[in-house]
C-alpha cells in the first residue's frame, strides 16, 4: 500500500516537472526552436491543430524557423495564426515556404523572461509539494487505521520527502539552465 502511494507521487512530481518544461519551450529565447510553435493551432480541414502536425517545421540557422505547409492552400492560415498568437513573431512568406526571423532580445527583456522563469519554477515547486502533502495524508491516515505500523508510517514520510527534494533539485536545475539559455547571446 505504501509503495502504490510512493509511485503515485513519484509520477504525479514527474507531471509537474514534465509541465514546467513544456511551459519554458513557450518562452522565446534569441534562438530559433520549433518547439516554440507547439502551442500554436491552425485550422487544419476541420480541426484545430498544432502548426507541426500541418507542416513541416525545421530550424535553418540560429535565428531562422522555416515552415512548409503540407498543403499548399494552408499557407495563410498559418501565418494569421503565427501572427494572432502571443509570440511577437512576423512571418515572412516566401513562395511556399514560411520563415521566422528571431529578432534578438534586449537585455531588458531577458531579465522579464527571467523572472517569468523563476515564477513557472516556484509554481512547480508548489505543486510538487502539494503531491507530498497528499502523499504524506495518506500515509498518516493508513497509520491511523492501523494498516502499517508506526516506524512504517515514518519511513514513508522520509522516502517522500526525498522524493519531493529529488524533484525539486531537478526543478531549480532546469530553471536554471533556461535562465543561463535566456542571458546568453
Amino acid at each position: 500500500m505504501v509503495n502504490k502511494i510512493k509511485a503515485d507521487a513519484t509520477a504525479r512530481m514527474q507531471k509537474c516537472l514534465d509541465n514546467l518544461k513544456t511551459q519554458l519551450t513557450k518562452l522565446r529565447t534569441g534562438r530559433a526552436n520549433p518547439a516554440l510553435l507547439d502551442h500554436v493551432r491552425v485550422d487544419f480541414y476541420g480541426s484545430e491543430v498544432p502548426i507541426s502536425q500541418a507542416a513541416q517545421v525545421t530550424v535553418e540557422d540560429a535565428r531562422t524557423i522555416s515552415i512548409t505547409p503540407y498543403d499548399k492552400t494552408l499557407l495563410g492560415l498559418i501565418e494569421k495564426a503565427i501572427l494572432a498568437s502571443d509570440l511577437g513573431l512576423t512571418p515572412n512568406t516566401a513562395g511556399t515556404t514560411i520563415r521566422i526571423n528571431m529578432p534578438p532580445l534586449t537585455e531588458e527583456r531577458r531579465r522579464e523572461l527571467t523572472k517569468v522563469v523563476k515564477t513557472e519554477a516556484e509554481e512547480a515547486k508548489i505543486a510538487i509539494r502539494n503531491v507530498r502533502r497528499d502523499a504524506n495524508q495518506a500515509v498518516k491516515d493508513l497509520g491511523k487505521a492501523k494498516t502499517i505500523t508506526t516506524d512504517e508510517e515514518k519511513r514513508a514520510e522520509s522516502d517522500i520527502q526525498k522524493l519531493t527534494d529529488q524533484h525539486v533539485a531537478k526543478v531549480d536545475e532546469t530553471a536554471a539552465t533556461k535562465e543561463k539559455d535566456l542571458m546568453a547571446m
